[in-house]
């Protein structure tokens, strides 16, 4: 063989070594081509809304390789339902593609349930989506904080910070009403400057209703409160009571009125 070999001209034994090492190549794409199926592509059918063994059986029996990637929880969805794939239907990919699914859970997990309490209804809103949880009822109750969360409860109880509770689990929010439990007599404003008059409903978690200064005002801080609704005492001279988070409206003056009986009634 070797003597076969040298015996013939160098260039023939290139030209002969050339043309084996193409028909080996050739057999090798070949092969390579008939194992990947090169250039064969199917359409990805859509599986979303199935059950997984429905979207399985679908994906595999047109040659399809299936691979749970991810689990979710929706309580409007059934559970062990495909709400997600990747990639997308109607891809044109090759044969032996691995599908990855996301699958809904069959049981809610648990989280832990956050701090609403001082929070605005609108955050306390925003969090608990942020969780997987809902509002259930939502009870007002006597509080100048208007719409802020006092309580957070569940079945019924209070629910601390903290405490495991499932996903998709309703939360009762006990809401301020923007009205104090606290009754007292209304503050006697007359003959004090809208400034003053200002710090003292702050004070008493009153709320500045309406203002209506004269129409020489100009400087409503120093002008001076002659009237107000609702005033410290009735016609009968009896006490009008206030809650806190209640509103009072003031008249102003660049006059300061005499603080007698007679002012704190009706005007």
């Amino acid at each position: 063989m070797f003597k076969f070999i040298t015996s013939k001209p160098l260039w023939v034994n290139i030209l002969t070594a050339m043309i084996i090492l193409l028909l080996v190549l050739l057999i090798f794409l070949g092969s390579l081509d008939l194992m990947t199926r090169h250039g064969k592509t199917l359409k990805i059918p859509a599986v979303t809304g199935m059950s997984f063994d429905d979207a399985k059986k679908t994906l595999e029996s047109q040659g399809f390789d299936v691979q749970v990637q991810d689990s979710t929880f929706n309580d409007t969805v059934p559970p062990l339902r495909v709400v997600k794939q990747f990639p997308d239907a109607d891809n044109l990919v090759k044969v032996n593609r691995t599908v990855y699914l996301t699958i809904n859970r069959a049981v809610a997990p648990f989280v832990e349930m956050p701090n609403l309490v001082n929070m605005t209804i609108r955050n306390a809103s925003m969090v608990l989506e942020h969780y997987g949880l809902k509002i259930g009822d939502t009870v007002f109750k006597p509080d100048f904080a208007k719409n802020s969360v006092l309580e957070q409860m569940y079945n019924d109880e209070e629910i601390k910070p903290g405490t495991k509770i499932q996903q998709g689990s309703k939360i009762t929010l006990v809401l301020g009403n923007g009205i104090g439990g606290f009754e007292f007599t209304v503050p006697n404003l007359i003959g004090l400057t809208f400034h003053e008059a200002k710090l003292r409903l702050d004070s008493s978690r009153l709320i500045l209703g309406a203002l209506v200064p004269d129409n020489d005002v100009t400087d409503a801080d120093n002008a001076f409160v002659y009237r107000q609704s609702p005033p410290t005492y009735d016609e009968e001279f009896k006490p009008n009571h206030i809650h806190q988070g209640q509103t009072i409206d003031l008249w102003l003056s660049v006059k300061k009125p005499e603080r007698s009986t007679d002012t704190l009634k009706v005007q």
